[in-house]
């Protein structure tokens, strides 16, 4: 049967999902909260979610998972769905997911509570495991599997790859990867403690990096993925703005020290944190945006 005809029958089967035409591109399907646990393992319900955004294709179709903003805290899925919708109307398929938060009352005093690394990441490994058993059902290939992030999500995503112990809890390895695309992120937790606490706003460091990670040094040390980075077997793909540059220097000049060499770093010197975010999301044509399609058709097995 024609995949298409098929895709259009089981959208009748399946609830929370929306059909959309594009005006250049792939028209698409979308998959709005989906469980990624079962039930006696959710402990946030509106937050242990994905969306699913599928090109509508007649073949099998690569799969970004990909982790939002929001330090650790304030994250939504939703936000990302602008830039789902570029990448599945180019023929990949998107999965934003969403996972628990922590505290954040450094920017809003009502965000008082939450949890701690690595609740987030066990989220970020469970979401894994369930988009890999249920590719079939939707239709991309488990066999080219990308994980990436911005800011935040660009730490779990480099870290999921790097200490493979958040996979193996789930019966996976970091081989389900063809390639990682963290950008700005933040990839040693020490540093970044230290950065904020000599800076001027020295209660961040308190307020945000400790409600996040905890308040001990060998605990920011195990949550960082600059200190796995022996580890690195996985194609990667770095993008930073302009205020995060000396966290992504520091995290190359270490990569630089291995042996691993299938590497692309690319710095946007003209465009702020919030810059790079809103163009890579809403920019009718973004370099950056174009780079990581390129990463991922370049790196698939049907690239």
């Amino acid at each position: 049967m024609n995949k298409i005809i098929f895709l259009s029958i089981a959208l009748f089967l399946i609830s929370n999902y929306s059909f959309c035409q594009t005006k250049d591109g792939y028209d698409i399907v979308e998959y709005n909260d989906l469980t990624y646990l079962s039930k006696d393992l959710i402990s946030d319900n509106s937050l242990q979610r994905l969306n699913l955004v599928l090109p509508i294709k007649n073949d099998e179709v690569p799969l970004l998972i990909w982790i939002g903003g929001g330090a650790w805290s304030y994250g939504d899925k939703n936000q990302e769905m602008d830039l789902a919708r570029k990448f599945a109307a180019k023929g990949i398929a998107f999965a934003s997911v969403g996972h628990r938060l922590s505290p954040a009352i450094w920017r809003d005093s009502t965000l008082n509570s939450g949890i701690q690394h690595p609740k987030h990441i066990e989220d970020v490994a469970a979401s894994v495991r369930w988009l890999n058993e249920n590719a079939s059902k939707y239709g991309y290939d488990k066999h080219n599997i990308f994980i990436g992030g911005f800011s935040s999500g660009g730490h779990l995503s480099a870290l999921i790859c790097l200490d493979s112990t958040y996979l193996n809890k789930v019966g996976l390895t970091t081989k389900i990867f063809k390639g990682v695309i963290p950008i700005s992120g933040t990839y040693d937790i020490v540093n970044y403690h230290d950065v904020l606490l000599n800076g001027g706003r020295p209660e961040l460091a308190k307020l945000h990096v400790e409600a996040v990670f905890g308040d001990r040094v060998d605990g920011f040390k195990g949550a960082s993925p600059i200190a796995y980075l022996d580890n690195l077997s996985i194609p990667m793909l770095v993008v930073c703005d302009n205020d995060l540059y000396n966290y992504t220097k520091l995290f190359e000049e270490r990569i630089r020290e291995t042996e691993f060499r299938d590497v692309q770093v690319v710095y946007s010197y003209n465009l702020s944190h919030g810059g790079l975010w809103r163009d890579m999301s809403f920019s009718e044509k973004s370099v950056y945006r174009e780079i990581i399609i390129n990463f991922i058709e370049t790196h698939s097995e049907m690239g």
